[in-house]
């Protein structure tokens, strides 16, 4: 199966500003990227800690759907754990249709610990059965009349959820994971995988042989799922970046985001622009 080269840009709301955002999103519509992305986390994370700024990832995607005019975006990756699977369902719908149909919808398992720690958030210890749970809840709240599931984890009985969504049969589902289990989960439910705990472009064509792998083992063709990279750029070295995507891409990674860093988020996001045409032209759709 061919899937083409897409690119995309992300400013994730931790140490940044409401303009920055703004800046990387308008970028990211105007300059001709196929989508821009935040994050979803509570406190910030990284080596300096949990004490800077950090913005709501869902009510900023309800910014970009209203900031915007054409550019895909969404959430890479949504914490499951953080809301019940039918709030978020309806926001999910909610924000594709105030975008018209244009929210990729991106979830992983959730693994920030402090968050989870200083606010009493439940649950991380099943994070994976949870999301395997809230997948098939979502999915079901967005495709059917009505859903009644009984699961260890989250319970809904004669549940409506309308408005459908714009996307049929709902939108593009992206999953974060890197782990054995989080592999079935994307196997059986993702449009798209994100790569996570790879550091290489060979440690990540050792994942994807892994997702293939559980894919054929639940009866699904491995390439109808793509596969997605996120890659930090200081915005100063395109020849840099362009070898960088080129070497995923021939390891069958299509779809990429540039993470454009603090403090200067703009910056990255229009030099990234600069080299646009470069990156467009060095990539070859793989089949997969």
């Amino acid at each position: 199966m061919m899937h083409p080269l897409r690119i995309g840009l992300k400013n994730s709301g931790q140490a940044t500003s409401i303009q920055a955002l703004r800046d990387v999103w308008r970028i990211a519509d105007d300059a001709g990227f196929d989508h821009v992305w935040d994050f979803d986390h509570l406190a910030s994370i990284g080596a300096d800690g949990t004490e800077r700024p950090v913005y709501e990832g869902w009510t900023l995607l309800a910014a970009i759907a209203a900031s915007t005019r054409r550019v895909r975006f969404g959430c890479m990756v949504t914490g499951n754990t953080y809301r019940h699977p039918a709030l978020l369902a309806k926001m999910a719908v909610t924000v594709d249709h105030l975008s018209g149909g244009r929210l990729e919808f991106g979830i992983g398992a959730a693994w920030a610990e402090a968050e989870h720690r200083m606010y009493g958030i439940e649950g991380l210890e099943h994070r994976v059965g949870r999301l395997r749970e809230s997948l098939q809840v979502m999915t079901s709240l967005w495709t059917q009349e009505r859903t009644t599931f009984d699961g260890r984890y989250y319970h809904v009985k004669d549940a409506l959820a309308n408005p459908k969504p714009i996307q049929k049969p709902h939108p593009p589902i992206w999953i974060g994971a890197g782990g054995d289990q989080m592999l079935q989960v994307v196997a059986r439910y993702a449009d798209v995988w994100n790569v996570s705990g790879a550091d290489s472009p060979g440690a990540a064509a050792g994942l994807s042989e892994k997702l293939d792998e559980a894919c054929r083992k639940v009866s699904r063709d491995p390439g109808q799922v793509r596969r997605s990279v996120q890659h930090v750029w200081d915005g100063r070295e395109r020849t840099a970046l362009v070898d960088r995507i080129l070497r995923y891409a021939e390891a069958g990674f299509t779809e990429h985001i540039i993470n454009c860093q603090a403090p200067d988020h703009a910056r990255v996001a229009a030099a990234a622009a600069e080299a646009l045409p470069d990156l467009r032209k060095t990539v070859v759709p793989l089949a997969r």
